[in-house]
Order: structure tokens, then C-alpha cells, then sequence
């Protein structure tokens, strides 16, 4: 990110600040709810990936190790939904090996239109306050098994895991078991950033990494609201989130395809 002009270093800093609020907020979208953004001031993904990637590492690993001691000896208190977890790791792995070995190529702007069309029904259904609660076993298993392939090929695979998720898991169990979940997953894709001698950009985590940080505190304060509100304000909330992901990835497929 070298001879950047002033404003695209300020506008870099405040999309690692809202990129730290929405992952430690909601639990999803700090690649997803971000990336699309940095791409439009500065194009260049393989220096923000390994950037959102030793963030989420950082941040979902602190919290984590915050909540467990927060509830350690109170089992029935915890959480980390470790069924559904172990469930879908189980699930991903595999396609998230063969993302990140790069030996299946589907074309882009399919899997991306599919992803982004299921989350906007999704998210109109959380935003009208009737959330639809998946009993389809194989359809939440395409989506998980896509999930860890796009995850392989990127880091935006919160949309299609984050639906079932919430059908599944209580939501004040939601955001932290995704965290474990994320962590995993990008664990692996950051080794893999490793292997292929991908710069990690660590010169750059000295100024954004307090920026995520000073957004990951007020994601806390907004996460802790969440769970105090109505069910009704959490789900509207979770809505909107999705409902922003579809919109800006439908906007961004269609301008790079025309």
C-alpha cells in the first residue's frame, strides 16, 4: 500500500474500524461487509486478505478465551455450540481443502450469484421478523459443504454458513461459535498464505490492528445490546447484516460482469 494518496490511508483505517465492529458485533462479516469497500478504494485483495485474516485470528481468539473464563464452571452457560460445530467442521473441511488447493474451479459469478440471491431471502425473512428456520438436513448441508469451499477460495463464506447457523444454534450462542468456527477456517487459509510465500503485510498490522481493535470494543458494547433487546431487534439486526452483504456482493458481481 505504498504512495497512497492521504485520503485512501484515512478511508483504509475507518474500514478496518467498522471491520472490527461488525466481526466482534454479529460474529460474521469482517471480510465480507469490508472487502468489497477496500477493493474500491485501493484493488489490491492479496494484501487485505492476509490483513482480515490475522485480525479475525487475533480478536475471535481473545474473545473466545474471554467468554470461557467468563463462564468457566458453568457448563450450561457456555458459549460455544460444540454439536453444531464439530458438525460442520466435519462438513467443510474436505471443500475447504480443495478451495484452498485451488483443484476445483467453478466459474465466480456462478457460486457468487447462488450465495448472494439465498442470503437476500434470508435476510428479507429476519427483517420482517418471520426467520426461517431450516428443517431441510440436505440443503443445510449444500450449504455448508459450499461454505468451506468458498472459504477455501476466500474469506467470504459467512453468508451461506451464518443462515444455518441461526437455525440451529441459540443466538447467544451465535457469535462465539462462529468464532471458533471462523478461526479454523482461516487458520488454514492463512497457512496457506505461508506456504505460497504470500506477504502477511505485517508491516501494515502496526496501524490497523488498533484500528480493529478500537472497532472490535464497540462491536462488544453492540454484541451485548443485542442480547439484552427483544428477539425480534436481535433477528432485525442479523437481517440487516445479510441483507447488506447480498446487496453490495449483487451490485459488485453485476458492475465487474457488464
Amino acid at each position: 500500500m505504498a504512495d497512497l494518496a492521504t485520503w485512501q490511508y484515512v478511508a483504509i483505517a475507518c474500514l478496518f474500524v467498522w471491520s472490527g465492529f461488525v466481526r466482534s458485533g454479529l460474529g460474521f462479516g469482517g471480510a465480507v461487509l469490508t472487502l468489497p469497500f477496500l477493493l474500491m478504494v485501493h484493488n489490491a485483495p492479496l494484501v487485505y486478505l492476509p490483513i482480515i485474516a490475522v485480525h479475525l485470528l487475533v480478536f475471535s481468539g481473545l474473545t473466545i478465551t474471554q467468554a470461557h473464563f467468563r463462564h468457566s464452571g458453568k457448563p450450561e452457560e457456555g458459549t460455544v455450540n460444540w454439536p453444531f460445530l464439530r458438525h460442520a467442521l466435519l462438513l467443510m473441511i474436505v471443500p475447504k481443502l480443495i478451495g484452498v488447493a485451488g483443484v476445483l474451479t467453478l466459474p465466480t459469478a456462478v457460486v457468487s450469484g447462488f450465495i448472494f440471491i439465498v442470503v437476500a431471502a434470508y435476510a428479507v425473512s429476519y427483517l420482517l421478523d418471520r426467520p426461517f428456520k431450516s428443517k431441510n438436513r440436505a440443503m443445510d448441508t449444500l450449504f455448508l459443504l459450499l461454505g468451506g469451499y468458498v472459504s477455501g477460495t476466500s474469506l467470504i463464506a459467512a453468508p451461506l454458513v451464518v443462515p444455518v447457523a441461526a437455525s440451529r444454534v441459540q443466538r447467544h450462542q451465535l457469535r462465539d461459535t462462529l468464532f471458533v468456527l471462523w478461526f479454523v477456517l482461516v487458520a488454514i487459509k492463512l497457512a496457506a498464505f505461508a506456504w505460497t510465500g504470500t506477504d502477511l503485510q505485517w508491516r501494515h498490522h502496526l496501524w490497523l490492528l488498533p484500528c480493529a481493535a478500537i472497532g472490535h470494543v464497540l462491536g462488544l458494547r453492540f454484541h451485548d445490546y443485542t442480547l439484552r433487546a427483544d428477539t425480534r431487534v436481535f433477528f432485525r439486526v442479523l437481517g440487516a447484516g445479510l441483507l447488506s452483504v447480498s446487496l453490495v456482493g449483487l451490485v459488485r458481481l453485476f458492475t465487474t460482469t457488464t
